[in-house]
């Protein structure tokens, strides 16, 4: 539900000005999503919305004022959470979600600050995830796959 909900929040201040969270509330609520004031503010937080000062209404964070890389423990809950089954193409990754719930997980992602992670693409329930080189995804995909499974890879070998 989380995921669905974040990934509608993504949806409704990309398409139009959304200038409080009880704004927001009442959207997602037109949508069928029930959250309390306490759950969009937390929502807001770790999507990394701010406000835009020419309007005030939500954004997501951009250039100088993206948020801080996303310690490595966030990501390895959102990819235990959402992260069903990973399969490597080369120096890519396909990472597959239950419905509505690519979007956050590429999120953390993108902003763990990986150096083997060059950005990704996301759909409704699937990512896809460019790496540096082969070695690269290699490595991501044992380190995300060993975090589902809840055991780490026998060895973190160091991509380039």
């Amino acid at each position: 539900m989380k995921g669905r909900r974040q990934s509608a929040i993504l949806e409704l201040v990309s398409a139009r000005p959304v200038r409080s969270q009880d704004a927001l509330r009442r959207l997602l609520a037109a949508m069928g999503i029930q959250a309390t004031q306490a759950t969009i503010s937390r929502d807001v937080k770790e999507l990394g919305l701010v406000k835009r000062s020419a309007d005030g209404a939500y954004q997501s964070a951009r250039g100088p004022a993206a948020p801080p890389a996303i310690p490595d423990e966030r990501v390895r809950r959102a990819v235990a959470e959402y992260l069903r089954h990973v399969e490597r193409v080369q120096q890519l990754l396909v990472l597959k979600t239950d419905p509505g719930q690519a979007q956050p997980l590429a999120f953390a992602l993108d902003h763990a600050a990986w150096p083997e992670i060059v950005g990704t693409v996301a759909g409704d329930d699937t990512i896809l995830v460019v790496l540096r080189t082969e070695g690269s995804a290699r490595t991501v995909g044992r380190r995300v796959e060993g975090w589902v499974t809840g055991q780490e890879p026998a060895s973190q070998e160091s991509a380039p």
